[in-house]
């Protein structure tokens, strides 16, 4: 089993003011609204409804924390999480680029993300969320402007790959590999930018993105137990 498997709710913020004064790393997701940021973290920790996946997407607007360490799979969901055990946060960012939120909703929204992925320090990497169908909108763009002052690392999820065949998932990653090797610092250095493919539905990738959120996490794999929750009953949500 996965150690995300410990992935517990935290709090939820919509203010920089009060973000956690938690000291340990921190690996946010971000992405389009639509593209399968909730149903990717909750296929990633084997919960059904740790990420609220909106009928309506793009409702979401808070940051919304969810801890790693301090609590155990067996554990009832209720019982407390021990907060100086925790080893590390999942952050999930509010979904962007649904045109039904207000105008004074939107600025404050884009504000927050900015904000907090320039300028928070325990920020130790970024999982940016795109649709293997329709990378690198302008949002996306955004998004990654605003980390790349960071130098920080970025890990791309490719998501609903099963939709794409063979030649058109190869094509999409390459694509998104080579945009992403533009990013460069001032000595022309490539900044330490990843992509893979992922589907929830399918199963796709889920190892390796396993593996690359618990190196960026800080974390280490843990022995699986004689018994673990049957993965084969955890029907991903059609975000």
């Amino acid at each position: 089993m996965s150690i995300l498997w410990q992935a517990r709710f935290f709090t939820t913020v919509n203010h920089l003011r009060d973000l956690p004064d938690t000291q340990v790393p921190e690996v946010a997701f971000a992405g389009r609204s639509n593209a399968g940021k909730s149903t990717a973290i909750n296929i990633l920790c084997n919960q059904k409804k740790l990420a609220f996946a909106s009928k309506t997407p793009g409702r979401t607007q808070h940051i919304n924390y969810f801890s790693i360490g301090g609590a155990h799979v067996g554990q009832h969901r209720k019982d407390e999480t021990k907060v100086d055990e925790i080893r590390s946060m999942m952050v999930d960012l509010p979904g962007y680029g649904y045109a039904e939120v207000s105008g004074s909703a939107k600025l404050h929204w884009q504000e927050l993300l900015g904000d907090y992925v320039r300028r928070r320090a325990q920020l130790a990497a970024l999982i940016l969320i795109m649709d293997a169908r329709r990378p690198f909108t302008a949002l996306d763009t955004q998004m990654l402007e605003w980390f790349a002052t960071t130098g920080k690392p970025v890990h791309c999820l490719l998501t609903k790959a099963d939709k794409l065949n063979r030649n058109e998932s190869a094509n999409a990653l390459r694509v998104t590999r080579t945009i992403l090797g533009s990013y460069v610092d001032s000595a022309g250095t490539p900044f330490p930018y990843t992509a893979q493919l992922f589907s929830s539905l399918k199963r796709i990738g889920l190892e390796e993105a396993d593996q690359k959120i618990m190196e960026l996490s800080g974390l280490t794999a843990i022995a699986s137990p004689a018994e673990t929750p049957d993965q084969a009953n955890l029907a991903p949500s059609q975000e």
